[in-house]
């Protein structure tokens, strides 16, 4: 097979790319921008392009496929070119179902805790020994890539909803028609695709519709949207919910609790305990039993950026995670606040995309950062330019959150000393964005922190 990718620099894209070139296809690829850790991994891999930018050039007869990323525009000349051709064009999302055709797809859908329950899902069949291709959003500790694609008969997929290319605007969740699906909970995002709530809980629906004929659905049962869906759906597929996993913290430390036995974890947070049910649903569901479950989930240590440990002392610790709607934002907070109530929390969250910029969007914020003693918001002015929206001030953004007590920065350097000249003692700092806090060391910051604790 030769297939050509067009926007080969992606997240998702270039892992893709390089899982096929390991089941041995011929790749080829293209993008204007590379940065890393794509731009090495692709260079390992062989299939880094020769220059950045378009060629024409690169759109051969011979080509089986070209695989569109959703960085790339309607009008890109490669894409013409492939059209003009007749050479078949997919989506990655499309292809990945090409690719997952004859196996049996695990798809995890939600607003939040995709990444975390994929990648529970993943660490357990691995210490199982059950042989799986997967796809999900961040780079996990014992998986060289977030794109497996073998002759293994099952496939986990992380089924994210946001559009699968410029020319396809169906959500990516819809095309990979699941045996086995999951839906984490329900909560607006993505106001530049989904104007209204009732237009993005609408994909949900469909989600359940795409699945095959005689599937499986897990669902959040306490989460009041999902219960809607839930409710309103007339299709054959057999529907059970669940609730958060059995467990008990003591001094920071959560277990789980199976009878008279109890199982010390690494992750936290009352998300992380309805995502680890979803993740034990699943796991049953293809074959590891409870005891087996127990004993794999011990060893988890978190996805990539998610409640991530970076630095910790007896009195002090600080997490960096991905969170930025604001129902993450709320169950992040909660999350670091309850397992450490005797701790001051200072928790920091970047507002870094389209909708949490969005001043019509920023009033979903309200109350999301309450559970935070020194609740801090940051965001580039930079980003607003990018974005082609207005500036707003503090003022808008308190208002919005409902909190007296915000400080809000747009600047990152005064955000750093301000952080600087916190004693940190007897607090946690927490890190919260989808974007980089204008280049700042986050290392740094948390080394700094667990030091300045006189």
């Amino acid at each position: 097979m030769r297939l050509h990718f067009i926007a080969i620099g992606g997240s998702a894209m270039h892992n893709l790319a390089i899982a096929l070139k390991l089941k041995g296809y011929e790749i080829s690829g293209s993008d204007d921008a590379i940065v890393e850790p794509s731009l090495s991994r692709l260079k390992k891999h062989g299939i880094c392009p020769d220059k950045l930018g378009w060629n024409t050039e690169r759109i051969r007869p011979d080509l089986d496929a070209v695989i569109l990323g959703m960085h790339a525009r309607v009008d890109n000349p490669e894409l013409l070119k492939a059209q003009e051709l007749g050479i078949k064009v997919y989506s990655y999302p499309e292809y990945i179902f090409e690719q997952s055709r004859d196996k049996q797809r695990v798809v995890i859908g939600g607003s939040h805790g995709k990444t975390t329950i994929t990648s529970m899902i993943l660490h357990v069949l691995q210490q199982c020994h059950i042989d799986f291709d997967y796809l999900v959003g961040a780079q996990l500790a014992g998986f060289d890539t977030m794109v497996k694609i073998t002759d293994a008969k099952i496939m986990v997929i992380e089924g994210d909803e946001y559009l699968s290319s410029p020319i396809d605007r169906r959500p990516k969740f819809h095309l990979y028609h699941a045996h086995i699906g999951v839906i984490s909970g329900i909560a607006w995002d993505h106001i530049n695709v989904f104007p209204t709530f009732e237009n993005y809980a609408e994909q949900f629906s469909l989600f359940i519709k795409s699945m095959e004929t005689g599937g499986t659905l897990f669902f959040n049962q306490d989460d009041e949207a999902v219960n809607t869906v839930i409710n309103n759906d007339q299709s054959s597929v057999n529907k059970i919910g669940y609730s958060a996993i059995a467990s008990v913290t003591r001094n920071g430390v959560t277990y789980l609790q199976n009878g008279n036995d109890e199982t010390a974890l690494h992750v936290f947070g009352e998300h992380n305990l309805y995502n680890m049910q979803a993740a034990f649903l699943v796991c049953g569901k293809l074959g590891v039993n409870k005891d087996k479950f127990y004993e794999a989930i011990a060893s988890f240590k978190g996805a990539s950026r998610r409640l991530e440990l970076l630095a910790a002392n007896n009195h002090t610790a600080v997490y960096k995670d991905f969170a930025h709607s604001p129902s993450k934002l709320k169950a992040t907070v909660q999350a670091v606040k309850s397992q450490f109530p005797d701790r001051e929390l200072v928790a920091v969250i970047e507002l870094h995309t389209f909708s949490s910029l969005n001043p019509d969007f920023l009033g979903e914020y309200k109350g999301s950062m309450d559970n935070a003693d020194m609740p801090v918001v940051y965001i580039d002015n930079k980003t607003f330019e990018q974005k082609n929206l207005k500036p707003y001030d503090s003022g808008v953004v308190k208002a919005a959150f409902g909190n007296n007590k915000l400080i809000f920065f747009n600047n990152c350097e005064i955000l750093d000393e301000f952080l600087s000249c916190i004693n940190y003692k007897g607090k946690n700092l927490l890190l919260m964005s989808s974007g980089n806090f204008g280049g700042l060391d986050l290392d740094a910051i948390a080394q700094r922190a667990v030091n300045h604790t006189t």
